[in-house]
């Protein structure tokens, strides 16, 4: 399922990675140290309430790029009875000084409309409007889009107002993006944890300490699934 394929591993990494606090050196344990102390403070699944942060489904028959393609229980191998996720969306908080309250959203799931990963943080709401006829609710949120893949890179978004004497309101983006910036194109992922291993540097690795919390935190949910 989608839970121990992408979440115990690679989402649960990318929101320690957004979470933590900076390291004091930029060394590997001295990162894995600061991914830790995020696993740590994770607020526990409570299996009691599980339909308020935790959506689960599976694709059914449809369409791609024109050509027909089965729903998961029709694919070859699969039995009927499979009760196995293709999405899931999981909801969770961290309970430190910094992160009180902020909700963190996971998400992956196969045959989506794209294929895409990145982090997006959505900063909070403007409490007040300062401008006459605008409300609060009118202003979007400013958000940092960091792109993974297929084309890493940086996108910034946030309200800027129209020309004029007019007070009209529009988000605009900042967009940044690596390869055409730098006109290399960024090695894949597994190229890049191969040379670490050859180097022999642990920074992009886990450590036993974290996989046994991101274990502890996904096994109780699974077992209730």
């Amino acid at each position: 399922g989608v839970v121990r394929d992408m979440f115990q591993n690679h989402l649960l990494q990318l929101l320690c990675i957004v979470a933590m606090e900076p390291p004091a050196s930029f060394e590997a344990d001295r990162i894995r140290d600061e991914k830790v102390k995020v696993m740590r403070a994770i607020r526990l699944i409570y299996l009691d309430q599980l339909g308020g942060s935790v959506v689960r489904g599976r694709y059914e028959a449809g369409a791609v790029d024109g050509v027909q393609v089965p729903g998961y229980l029709q694919e070859a191998g699969v039995p009927s009875t499979s009760t196995t996720e293709t999405f899931a969306a999981l909801q969770l908080f961290i309970d430190n000084w910094r992160w009180q309250n902020v909700p963190f959203y996971l998400r992956s799931g196969k045959r989506l409309a794209t294929q895409v990963s990145e982090v997006v943080i959505q900063f909070r709401s403007v409490p007040h409007s300062m401008f006459r006829g605008l409300s609060p609710e009118s202003l979007s949120s400013n958000t940092l889009i960091l792109r993974i893949q297929p084309e890493e890179g940086i996108c910034l978004s946030f309200e800027a107002k129209h020309p004029g004497p007019k007070v009209c309101m529009s988000s605009v983006a900042m967009d940044f993006n690596y390869e055409q910036a730098f006109r290399i194109k960024p090695p894949g992922a597994y190229e890049h944890l191969l040379l670490e291993c050859m180097l022999g540097d642990q920074t992009l690795f886990a450590r036993q300490d974290w996989v046994e919390l991101s274990w502890g935190l996904l096994t109780p949910l699974l077992e209730t699934w």
